[in-house]
């Protein structure tokens, strides 16, 4: 696996998915070595491969990377995702970081025991807190900043497939998310990575969250 880029983590979304689809948008090839014991985490803890205890984690440069937003911005950088300036990345950077909020509801919700009241309260945050902001920029933009393609766009477009399936139609009041989602959809990288046999991971299940629960020692749900 030397010089290859190698990511650490579930065989599963989570944090995970973010660093996969930013990768495939840079066309950097990729290689996963999945968690499936304990006796592999504690071996990455001991070995000191995890600064915080945290995964993911992702073998890049002769770098050990850990926190996905530091992850995220690295790629990003390295692969002119991140804007021509600081104003540009700031703008970005904020984008993003809406986004991965928004998300990491979607992804907590397999681990919550009753999961009606969170998806209504994510259904209702999405439509009036998060979505409007990117609709009222892509009413006259093709891409959230700068007029090229972003770590923000990249995000957008992986926020809008999780609400989807959630929430069939929510991107009905939103034209130019709408738009913007079937624009990205034609990228030749984009159709690879939705199409068969590629490295994006399905919907989180059962056994997904009984491997991470098993992997942290987790007795019961932390909720």
């Amino acid at each position: 696996m030397a010089g290859k880029v190698v990511l650490h983590y579930f065989n599963g979304r989570g944090k995970m998915e973010s660093i996969r689809w930013l990768l495939t948008l840079a066309k950097v090839e990729f290689e996963e070595v999945f968690l499936t014991t304990r006796e592999q985490y504690l071996k990455l803890l001991n070995d000191g491969d995890l600064m915080f205890q945290q995964v993911p984690m992702v073998e890049i440069d002769g770098m050990k990377l850990v926190q996905t937003k530091a992850i995220l911005h690295y790629i990003a950088d390295k692969y002119d995702l991140h804007g021509k300036d600081i104003k540009e990345r700031a703008m970005i950077n904020q984008y993003s970081e809406g986004l991965i909020d928004l998300m990491e509801m979607i992804m907590m919700l397999p681990f919550v025991p009753d999961q009606q009241p969170k998806l209504q309260n994510i259904e209702t945050k999405a439509k009036e807190r998060y979505l409007p902001v990117f609709e009222e920029v892509l009413k006259d933009h093709i891409h959230l900043v700068g007029g090229k393609m972003s770590m923000a766009d990249v995000l957008l477009f992986e926020c809008t497939l999780m609400l989807e399936e959630k929430f069939a139609g929510i991107l009905g009041d939103f034209r130019s998310v709408k738009a913007f989602q079937g624009r990205m959809t034609m990228l030749e990288t984009v159709k690879r990575f939705l199409g068969p046999d590629s490295k994006r991971k399905p919907q989180p299940d059962d056994k997904y969250v009984k491997t991470v629960m098993e992997v942290f020692d987790m007795q019961k749900l932390p909720f």
